[in-house]
Formats: C-alpha cells, structure tokens, sequence
C-alpha cells in the first residue's frame, strides 16, 4: 500500500473511531495532536476520564495483532505527558486507549492499554 493510501485509510479510521467515541457520550477535545516527541491521534473526554488515543486501522484481525506494541504506546505515552497540562483538569483520571478497527467488525476499543 502507498504511503498516501495509508494515510487516507488513516484519516478515516480516526473518523470513524472519533464518531463511535462520540456515540458512547465521549466528547472529542483534539485530533492529530502533535507535539516533538510524537503525534496523538484522538484526544477525547467523558466525564472526569480523559483518554489519549491511538487508532489503528487494519485489513485483518492478525493484522491489528501486530499493530499495536510497547514502542508504538511509549510514543503516544510521551506526547500525552506533553499534551495534558493543557487539556487536563485537576481531578481527571488520565489514560492510554486504543481503537482498532477493521471492514466488517465493530471497533474494538481497548481502555487504559499502557501501564508504563
């Protein structure tokens, strides 16, 4: 696949995922949040809970086996340090999720996937 392909199936799976967060009552604060360290794809908040989220969008279900490793989450892990003094409030629960996502399956959304 392309480069350019890839990001187009990027950009549309964090769409995708941004609405289906949306359904379940979370309010998306940012998206493709960058910062020198690495990028945040969805920043969302629901109640005192704020996630930063890497969304994942592959053809097969072996294939999302593999997309997600402790690499790719420290990343996302050092550019939400970075990110949340300006969206956290004082009493939020701050977490690492993840959002797979795949034709013909709902998304699968994996809450609290770093434990640094």
């Amino acid at each position: 696949m392309s480069r350019q392909a890839a990001e187009r199936r990027g950009r549309r799976g964090e769409l995708i995922a941004a609405w289906w967060l949306r359904l379940r009552g979370w309010r998306i604060i940012a998206a493709r949040a960058r910062t020198p360290v690495g990028e945040v794809d969805l920043i969302a908040r629901r109640g005192r809970t704020l996630a930063f989220i890497e969304v994942k969008t592959r053809a097969s279900e072996a294939d999302l086996a593999l997309a997600i490793d402790r690499r790719r989450l420290t990343r996302v892990a050092r550019a939400a340090e970075m990110l949340a003094p300006r969206h956290a409030r004082p009493d939020d629960a701050i977490r690492i999720d993840v959002i797979l996502l795949r034709p013909r399956a709902w998304p699968r959304h994996i809450e609290n996937a770093w434990h640094g």
